[in-house]
């Protein structure tokens, strides 16, 4: 009972392994994906899932150091990051991931200032869920995909507290004395008997980056740094059994990234290949920060008249700041006659909803089975300009109730599996009359409340062609919003008002994939293809240097391979994968796709590979990630992108007093510059930046 069951029904059944091949651990068939809000088995469901262990998070979080840059390693489909706390661009399949905490999302469609993959520290994280794919399994959000990380489970029948410590030091190739990090964390828990308990504490301070020409990575000031940063967290989890089959439990976490605001940004030459820098100097204002706090309260009952019930209600307050300046949109002469007004922006957004599910099987239809439920969210958001108090973004409230239904029907002796559903979005928006900044004219506009209804369906098949192998297809629907936020604040023609002037209806997405899967023996193998189209795709166009939002027809397609190895030789696997993707959208309003997706919006194509080595106390990985270069079909050559190939190293002794690691990032000490940084705003020298060089990470881990 302490493992929670799925919680609750599916709106998508989105998930079949064709990524399991980087997937750790026993009979992959036991593992219950939560996210998926089911209790069926991975083999009747009928889309890409890719689940990373806990070892995994462990060991990719030493040579990485955030849980997006985890996901971004080990999922070949989804984009590589900025290496900045700003995630813009950071794709999964050609679109935006929806994140979650075990259920809870993170991500804030609203006014997205895509900060959401940074909270929560991976210490607390036992393992990550990815679902591929255009779904609304988890509601609004998840047009490339789910992310969701699932916190550890309480202790199940044990003596004492169990838990686990955690130190670490890591350092710049040339161990340049800003650059060095520390991290730490603790966890235990306690069965109690019917009640259990676990309390949890991290903590991480990072140092200045470093490239691999040994400079300082240059500092991104306005959308915020993981660098030269300090992070902390707190975490809870306590459950209680109310019977045999009736259960209770209360999750808490609290994740809080602050800059520390040591240095500035020295301009780099994109003519001269020269990256941006960094030198010691004081950041103006307030430092740029992510804090979150996420609460959820799930109740389940496993024989409620025969079925499976879940109930979850839960909280998300989230709250980033951005850097400042001395921009033209701040400016207002009744402040500051002088127009040299100085001010910074920050996102905030509450988050309170419930899920409810059940599911049952119909005894007189032999493997039928019905999954019904009901889902709300009300998000609050606003941007506010915080030294001023102005609202960038007026306060905007997003409500949303949702019933859906699915039903499944396995066959053959469940060698045949067949799904079907539909989901019903009825929301609304709530905006007062506001107004727009000095720089928009002012300009008063009126309030209103536009709604929109929004039906999405789904249906897809697994068919076990033989032993180990799987077939499967599948169709399915997701849809995000337009980033409302950035519409609203930019309002500069008058007499508008909110009911009228924008378009509220929902960017639906629809996912097409076949696949195949092979698991037996010591082989995994999968292949997976996929076509992804948007009659009004939501896009990040460069507008006079800000990225706005423009809805133009999207199509974009893909093929994804993973395979896994156990080698004859004890001990030693081989694994890899592969992701190939095409985006074009729609730049002139006909109808047709005419234009490559740029960098902004879609990934290069990438090959993963690995050689794991365990053997007695001993365990050794050597990985790599190779970008593979993409050409635009944009005006010249500016925005090509070219590849670059980073390798990681990873070794553990498991000594009496605990696991001693050593982790080397970027082995090779690879000088590049980023995927962002080379496709997007091509003329820009602020935002030319390298990515890391070497970096040296030594722990020492303790589970009692």
């Amino acid at each position: 009972m302490k493992s929670l069951l799925a919680l609750g029904s599916a709106v998508f059944l989105g998930v079949t392994g064709s990524a399991a091949a980087q997937t750790a651990g026993a009979d992959e068939e036991e593992i219950v994906v939560t996210a998926a809000r089911t209790a069926l088995p991975r083999s009747a469901l009928p889309n890409t899932i890719q689940i990373i262990d806990e070892a995994t998070v462990d060991q990719q979080a030493q040579l990485t150091g955030s849980a997006a840059d985890v996901v971004a390693s080990m999922v070949p489909s989804f984009a590589p990051t900025r290496e900045k706390l700003s995630g813009a661009g950071e794709t999964l399949r050609g679109r935006s991931p929806l994140y979650l905490i075990d259920g809870v999302p993170q991500s804030n469609p609203l006014r997205d200032g895509s900060r959401d993959g940074y909270t929560i520290d991976p210490f607390f994280i036992d393992r990550v869920e990815v679902i591929f794919g255009s779904n609304a399994i988890q509601g609004i959000g998840a047009t490339g995909g789910v992310v969701n990380y699932v916190t550890p489970d309480l202790p199940d029948e044990t003596e004492g507290w169990e838990g686990r410590v955690l130190t670490q030091m890591s350092t710049a190739n040339e161990f340049q004395g800003d650059g060095f990090g520390y991290r730490t964390g603790a966890i235990a828990g306690r069965d109690f008997g019917a009640f259990d308990l676990m309390l949890g504490a991290a903590g991480q301070s990072r140092g200045a980056f470093y490239d691999g020409d040994g400079r300082r990575v240059g500092i991104d000031g306005a959308q915020g740094e993981t660098q030269d940063s300090l992070s902390w967290s707190l975490f809870l989890k306590a459950g209680a059994d109310l019977s045999p089959h009736r259960r209770i439990e209360l999750m808490a976490q609290h994740f809080e990234l602050e800059g520390d605001g040591d240095y500035v940004l020295v301009p780099g030459s994109r003519a001269a290949g020269v990256p941006a820098s960094a030198a010691r100097g004081t950041t103006p204002g307030e430092f740029p920060t992510n804090e979150i706090t996420t609460v959820s309260l799930t109740y389940e009952d496993s024989a409620l008249f025969g079925g499976l019930f879940n109930g979850q209600l839960y909280y998300q307050d989230f709250s980033s700041v951005f850097g400042g300046g001395v921009f033209p949109t701040f400016q207002d002469p009744a402040i500051d006659p002088t127009l040299t007004l100085f001010d910074q922006s920050a996102n905030n957004s509450t988050k309170l909803g419930f899920r409810l599910s059940y599911e049952r099987q119909v005894q007189a239809l032999p493997g039928f089975r019905v999954i019904a439920g009901l889902d709300g969210i009300q998000d609050e958001t606003f941007q506010e300009l915080i030294l001023t108090g102005r609202n960038w973004v007026p306060e905007t409230t997003f409500q949303s109730i949702a019933p859906f239904v699915q039903l499944h029907q396995s066959l053959l002796n469940d060698r045949l599996h067949l799904s079907g559903g539909v989901r019903r979005e009825n929301a609304n928006f709530e905006v007062d009359d506001y107004e727009t900044l000095y720089f928009y004219g002012p300009q008063t506009v009126g309030g209103g409340s536009p709604e929109f209804e929004e039906t999405l369906t789904n249906f897809g098949a697994t068919f076990e062609v033989a032993d180990g192998l799987t077939a499967y297809s599948s169709f399915a629907q997701g849809f995000t919003m337009a980033d409302i936020g950035r519409i609203l604040r930019a309002v500069n023609v008058p007499g508008q008002d909110v009911d009228t002037f924008i378009d509220v209806q929902p960017v639906v997405s629809d996912n097409t994939e076949v696949g195949l899967e092979w698991r037996r023996g010591p082989l995994s193998a999968s292949a997976a293809y996929f076509w992804s189209t948007s009659d009004q795709g939501a896009l990040l166009v460069l507008v006079g240097g800000v990225y706005e939002v423009e809805r133009q027809r999207t199509e974009i397609d893909g093929l994804e391979l993973g395979a896994t190895w156990t080698t004859p030789i004890e001990g030693l696997t081989l694994s890899g994968g592969y992701a190939m993707l095409e985006g074009r959208a729609d730049t002139n309003g006909d109808g047709r796709v005419d234009a490559d997706l740029d960098g902004a919006n879609i990934s290069p194509d990438r090959i993963n590979a690995a050689v794991d080595y365990e053997r007695g106390l001993w365990g050794l990985r050597l990985q790599t990630r190779s970008f593979l270069d993409r050409q635009f079909d944009d005006p010249g050559s500016a925005t090509d992108f070219d590849g670059y190939t980073l390798i990681d190293a990873f070794a553990r002794y498991r000594a009496p007093f605990g696991d001693i690691s050593l982790a080397v990032a970027n082995l090779l000490d690879e000088q590049y510059v980023t995927y962002n940084s080379q496709t997007v705003q091509p003329t820009s020298d602020t935002r030319f930046f390298a990515g890391r060089g070497r970096v040296i990470t030594i722990g020492l881990e303790r589970r009692f």
